[in-house]
């Protein structure tokens, strides 16, 4: 499976008591699905995966496959900062018939280059399906280096992709150079999305999707089909909103954005919640007042 295109890194909704909304989020799936997103990405950074229990996270990726299955490829979040428990969230979502895992540098503990080859070894050792590493060193406090990267790949066949994160576009074109044509290189940020594919790499794992996944799909496709210039024109248009969107920790700002636009509730479990800037909130509904999206 080679990953082309639009992924939406999916939120979480939640009702207003913080419990879970299904409903909500069934209904978020299908949105994405019907806009012709590439594919799905729930229990990402963006799905506020660290403050999902155990049973949670299982259960929003069996919904996810679910209601996906033959419609979109599902590449189910199962990263965390214990091997173990990655390893767990990723037997699970073979199991669940997610089409691949998303597995993030481990976060807080700072591992080594050996640690994390270690780490992602044995995640990738213990399931059949594809593995996309995640390497964001902003939220993790480690950068997975391409060395490393290289190795990973060529002893473990099912790691086929890699989210880069990094916001390094020098490392990321070192491993589009240095990776075959089978293996893809999504970008983590819309707003290099087209200049990662300029540079050589397959799509991107988006936030703004949630939102425009209509207008992410076009943009990129453009973009991978040598249409630059149709592609650029969206992403100007666009500029400003993805800017909007990192006003605060993503997915505060996202997840504001849908719930004026009447798609969730703005609820968030702490140690994450509303906007902390008033005018921070004004700037972003006056981008989505703009683009008329609200």
């Amino acid at each position: 499976m080679i990953f082309k295109g639009v992924f939406t890194a999916l939120v979480t909704p939640f009702k207003s008591d913080g419990e879970l909304d299904e409903e909500i989020y069934s209904s978020l799936v299908k949105r994405q699905i019907e806009a012709g997103v590439s594919g799905i990405v729930p229990c990402g950074t963006t799905g506020e995966s660290p403050t999902l229990s155990l049973e949670e996270h299982e259960h929003v990726i069996d919904v996810a496959v679910k209601l996906a299955t033959n419609r979109c490829p599902v590449i189910a979040g199962a990263g965390s900062n214990s091997t173990k428990e990655a390893v767990r969230l990723s037997l699970h979502a073979q199991e669940a018939g997610a089409d691949a895992v998303l597995s993030v540098n481990p976060y807080y503990n700072k591992p080594t280059q050996l640690g994390l080859y270690r780490h992602f070894k044995a995640v990738a050792d213990a399931i059949d399906i594809p593995v996309v590493l995640y390497n964001i060193s902003g939220r993790t406090g480690v950068n997975l280096e391409t060395e490393t990267l290289l190795k990973l790949k060529d002893e473990c066949p099912n790691i086929v992709a890699v989210k880069e994160a990094s916001g390094n576009l020098i490392q990321m074109q070192d491993v589009i150079d240095k990776t075959p044509d089978n293996f893809s290189v999504l970008s983590g940020d819309d707003n290099i999305a087209i200049d990662l594919i300029k540079m050589g790499g397959q799509g991107v794992i988006s936030v703004a999707s949630n939102i425009i996944p209509k207008e992410m799909t076009q943009m990129v496709n453009f973009a991978l089909e040598g249409k630059i210039s149709e592609a650029q024109k969206i992403e100007s248009e666009l500029k400003a909103l993805f800017n909007a969107l990192f006003l605060e920790t993503n997915p505060i700002p996202v997840k504001t954005a849908m719930a004026k636009m009447g798609l969730c509730e703005e609820t968030f479990r702490l140690p994450l919640c509303e906007f902390s800037s008033q005018s921070h909130r004004d700037e972003l509904f006056k981008v989505l007042k703009k683009l008329s999206i609200i």
